[in-house]
């Protein structure tokens, strides 16, 4: 008990001091993360779009593929990655293993199922509400799709929330693909890994309770998103 303390009050040190160690690898990792789900957007917002919106033979089983997607290991993702950028993969050309966009790559595979899923049933949802009026108007695909976005738009956000949070706490992907190099790759969570098997316990408490103050304050953000939209549209 006399250890965890000693190592919370050193984490709680190193945090209030601006530890130049700490803080890196935090911008760091709210920089890959961000990216990876901005990405993984670009590509599960249109793909959620279609598939909700487009009857076509297979559609049941796109569907269960992509919510079994969701709980794709980051290991395997990881291991995916690496054989495409390794120097004998197809993509090895483009050298950037072991680089923050190698990571970037491996959040964004990883996250974007997830999102994809979330998005595919929001919006089936709102077609089934708005669905009816748009056909009066005799709208096209187009002015449906952007019509559902919008008016689903705060519980998307609530998706790409999830999908950042998944991002970020995740450990598996980044450490095959980033290599966990100091001032170059390391992110929180393969830099507490990495610190808790040195002995490292304050640096790796501390970056500990960045990482769940993140996942609490994005789940925070999604919760109140969720109640601001009911207050607003009922």
């Amino acid at each position: 008990m006399n250890d965890f303390l000693q190592s919370l009050g050193s984490a709680l040190a190193l945090l209030g001091g601006a530890d130049p160690a700490l803080w890196p690898i935090v911008r760091l990792s709210i920089e890959v993360s961000g990216a990876a789900t901005v990405l993984a957007a670009l590509i599960a917002l249109p793909l959620a779009a279609w598939v909700a919106l487009t009857p076509f033979r297979g559609r049941a089983a796109l569907v269960a593929s992509l919510n079994a997607l969701m709980g794709l290991p980051s290991v395997v993702v990881g291991l995916i990655v690496y054989l495409l950028l390794s120097r004998a993969g197809p993509l090895g050309s483009l050298g950037i293993l072991f680089t923050p966009a190698a990571m970037v790559v491996a959040q964004t595979l990883l996250v974007a199922p997830l999102i994809t899923a979330l998005a595919r049933q929001t919006l089936e949802d709102a077609l089934a509400e708005y669905g009816p009026y748009l056909a009066s108007l005799k709208a096209g695909k187009a002015s449906t799709m952007a019509t559902l976005l919008w008016e689903a738009r705060f519980s998307l956000l609530t998706a790409l929330l999830a999908g950042f949070g998944r991002a970020a706490a995740e450990v598996g992907a980044v450490l095959i693909v980033g290599g966990n190099i100091d001032g170059v790759t390391r992110v929180m969570t393969t830099a507490i890994a990495l610190e808790t098997s040195k002995g490292d316990l304050a640096l790796a408490l501390g970056l500990g309770v960045v990482l769940v103050l993140l996942v609490l304050g994005v789940n925070a953000i999604a919760h109140a998103v969720r109640l601001y939209a009911a207050r607003r549209y009922g």
